[in-house]
């Protein structure tokens, strides 16, 4: 066994399999794969093998689509059968949320993945797969290309194709210890010997938070038991000239497929089991755990309903066997941001729709710093150390429940919360809030008025809150409103060097004089938006720097990439600090009453910053406002929050003050034409796209992150560009984001990042990326909502005070 290495990898399921084959593909071949026992042990060899192209988020069923070209590319790679039966998928809508669903899937599809995703006849079902039941049944949707795959031979095709390119395979080899090198690498001690590596992967899979733990790290992860089963021959399956397609009935929360002569049946319980819940152990390996199908018996009841050829078969064999669940059942991948050179693939349940893109994905982390495309959704730094224990073994037990239930657009999950709450947290619901999760965070997202239940309603049409947000909106750009900005992420930078070290962080040229900010975008590795700040010098060496509340973990690794003096300070005042931002054409008399100190026009104005006091607090207010109205941020430690929020709510009675929950700041934000953080700015985009190539400034004396990957591309004429579209939204629905566009001639032009209404104009809007041939004003599209077009027209600038007089005043 080599003593050195490149990278090592731990785990020999069908992930780490699948990196290590990617990793020599793009070119590092010196890598290890350590497996304790035999390779498929865990949950890789007893999983049931589907794969489809599906997916609610675009670059993941893109990812999707790659995995299940790749696995005939890697049969005829290495002569290892993976046993592809590209049977294809029968999706069934009992309701009409479901028929929804299913078409704003395969308008996505279509566009986005490759996937030929589309409805069909009820008749054309029937045929498909004969002996469905479709009473009940409202709409049909066919996937073609999808399947299954015998996990087994996808697992060690992988491993083949990584051995012939050079990667070294070492089976039956626990390791005991992971201990990082001085020179950022890691002492890799297994029962073999130890092994020094520069990088270091967890891809453990049941043993994924064993792993982490011998590095320090604490994953959110929980296992739990899974179950299906495989019936005898059934004749009538035997005497077919074809294999029958998938069924994905979602609606009666199970999945099935033919296996053999017979049919594979699984399900996810409402009422799901833990399993070892302490820590994996040891010496599992290739085990089952007992069968209990009484667990499932109202899932198998309604399989047997829709196909009645299925009640009179009988039980070949039961599969129950665990697998590790994140809190939202998507993988936890990439590098660790506390951890030098150390990436993790966890979590991961459909395994085999997803190896080639996850594999794909890690590789391209680790060799170029960053993947091809925004794999936020996939981030392990979108959870914190908030997400302990007893906040994922709630949510983990609520998302398998719930695997096959609709996922609505603005849904929030209840599981493990609340996680943590602010002082005002008990005020703001007796005003009526209705709170959402920003990473770990409560937050309003509405308040519901007197004598309405302060309760969200889910569908893809507008709900009910939708007219209560519209007061909110109007009475924030009559008036003046107050909304809760803590959860923005808050970082206090001092000591000498500080604005030589933020320099060489952000693009934009940090300020220099004490009162004044600035916006700056933060570039990837590629050049693309890694993240938009706000940056206020508070004192010579000293600056405020805020950010997206959710991307807090996720831009540690960056601000990590540049090494700091021994003399600068760097330090998260997110749980210290709390916020409000006070906007409307009110705003400044509600601060003046409260404050003595001068903040008139002249004296306090946009773009400036000061530390006063407000309400007998000291205060540190940024006269900056994302709704696009005259504003303030005003920040104070969290132990004042209560204080400094009541004493608003009192000075403003007589101003119809109105609490505004960050729903409505979501629309008064689009039709100002704002983008934001992980919608319109991303890593896949360039800064011209997005309109703030204007904030970079490269004869700074200082170079910045990603300076060199942006000039490279700088010249380059835009791919898409972002614009601000009216949308006519005759079904009483508006695109959410994620939805394709297309031209009058039915020709694919680009997507919708966000979407909703404007209250303020009265007219659906969205923004969006389209073509540059597409942009000019007036140009009309057709954007997608509910899966079906709507008429769409590129406007000339943001419908909402395009001259920025009201937030100058």
């Amino acid at each position: 066994m080599k003593r050195q290495t490149e990278a090592v990898i731990i785990g020999g399921g069908v992930i780490g399999c699948s990196i290590a084959y990617h990793l020599a593909k793009l070119g590092m071949t010196d890598v290890m794969l350590l497996e304790r026992q035999e390779l498929t042990s865990g949950s890789s060899w007893h999983a049931a093998g589907g794969v489809h192209g599906l997916h609610d988020t675009n670059n993941i069923a893109r990812l999707q689509y790659y995995t299940m070209n790749l696995y005939r590319e890697l049969e005829q790679e290495t002569g290892q059968s993976v046993g592809f039966h590209q049977t294809g998928y029968l999706y069934l809508a009992q309701t009409e949320d479901r028929a929804h669903q299913l078409r704003i899937s395969a308008a996505k599809a279509r566009q986005f993945s490759g996937v030929e995703f589309h409805e069909i006849s009820l008749e054309e079902a029937a045929r498909r797969h004969p002996f469905v039941n479709l009473d009940g049944i409202r709409m049909a949707v066919w996937e073609s290309e999808s399947g299954h795959v015998d996990v087994n031979g996808v697992t060690h095709a992988y491993a083949q194709a990584a051995r012939n390119r050079g990667v070294s395979i070492e089976r039956f080899c626990p390791v005991l210890e992971t201990n990082p090198r001085p020179d950022g690498g890691w002492d890799v001690v297994t029962e073999k010997g130890t092994i020094q590596t520069r990088v270091l992967v967890n891809a453990a899979g049941l043993w994924g938070r064993e792993v982490a733990r011998l590095a320090g790290l604490e994953l959110p992860l929980m296992p739990l038991e899974h179950q299906y089963f495989v019936t005898e021959e059934i004749p009538e399956v035997a005497a077919l000239d074809f294999e029958l397609p998938a069924v994905a009935d979602r609606d009666g929360e199970y999945y099935l497929r033919q296996e053999g002569k017979g049919f594979l049946v699984g399900a996810y319980e409402r009422d799901g089991r833990y399993w070892s819940e302490n820590g994996t152990p040891l010496d599992f390996g290739h085990e089952l755990l007992d069968d209990d199908l009484d667990r499932i018996a109202d899932n198998v009841m309604r399989a047997c309903e829709r196909l009645p050829v299925l009640g009179e078969a009988g039980i070949k064999r039961v599969i129950n066997g665990p697998m590790i669940w994140s809190p939202d059942a998507a993988a936890l991948l990439g590098p660790v941001p506390e951890l030098s050179n150390y990436y993790t693939a966890c979590g991961i349940i459909p395994g085999f729709s997803q190896s080639g893109g996850l594999g794909l994905t890690l590789a391209q982390w680790i060799i170029d710093g960053e993947p091809e495309s925004d794999m936020f959704p996939w981030d392990m730094a979108r959870y914190g150390d908030w997400a302990g224990k007893a906040f994922t073994r709630a949510r983990t037990l609520e998302t398998y429940g719930t695997r096959f239930s609709i996922h609505f657009p603005f849904e929030e999950r209840e599981g493990g919360r609340p996680v943590r709450k602010r002082p005002v947290y008990d005020l703001q619901k007796q005003l009526g809030a209705v709170f959402g999760l920003n990473f770990g965070w409560e937050h309003p997202l509405w308040y519901a008025p007197e004598g309405v239940v302060a309760e969200d309603s889910y569908g893809f049409e507008r709900q009910d809150w939708w007219h209560h947000i519209g007061a909110e909106c109007r009475a924030l750009r009559s008036g003046v409103g107050i909304i809760d900005v803590s959860n923005f992420a808050k970082y206090e930078i001092r000591g000498a060097g500080a604005a030589r070290w933020l320099n060489q962080v952000v693009a934009n040229r940090v300020p220099t004089e004490v009162g004044r900010s600035c916006l700056t975008p933060l570039l990837s590795v590629r050049g693309g938006i890694a993240g938009d700040f706000t940056i206020t010098m508070l004192d010579e060496e000293h600056f405020l720097m805020i950010g997206s509340g959710m991307a807090e973990r996720y831009h540690r690794r960056f601000f990590n990439a540049v090494p700091r003096p021994d003399s600068v300070s760097f330090q998260s005042m997110t749980s210290g600090w709390a916020g409000f931002n006070v906007a409307g054409p009110s705003a400044r008399e509600l601060l003046g009453r409260l404050t003595n100190d001068d903040i008139s026009n002249e004296a306090f104005r946009f773009m400036r910053s000061r530390q006063m006091t407000v309400a007998g607090l000291a205060a540190k207010v940024l006269r900056v406002s994302f709704t696009g109205d005259l504003g303030y941020e005003i920040y104070v430690p969290e132990t004042d929050q209560q204080a400094l929020y009541q004493a608003l709510l009192d000075a403003g009675q007589e101003l119809s003050v109105r609490p505004v929950g960050s729903r409505a700041l979501m629309s008064l934000r689009l039709e100002k034409g704002y983008g934001s953080w992980g919608r319109e700015y991303s890593p896949e985009y360039w800064p011209q796209e997005v309109g703030l190539d204007r904030l970079i400034k490269l004869d700074k004396d200082e170079d910045f992150l990603g300076k060199q990957a942006y000039i490279e591309l700088m010249d380059r004429p835009p791919r898409e560009r972002l614009v601000v579209m009216r949308v006519d939204t005759p079904h009483n629905a508006d695109p959410v984001g994620g939805e394709p566009i297309f031209s009058r001639s039915g020709d694919y032009i680009g997507r919708v990042s966000s979407g909703g209404y404007s209250y303020s104009t009265e007219q659906g809007l969205a923004l969006g990326f389209l073509k540059p041939a597409y942009c000019e004003p007036g140009t009309a599209v057709d954007v997608s909502a509910l899966g079906l077009p709507h008429n769409g027209t590129v406007l000339r600038e943001a419908p909402f005070d395009p001259s920025g007089l009201r937030l100058r005043c």
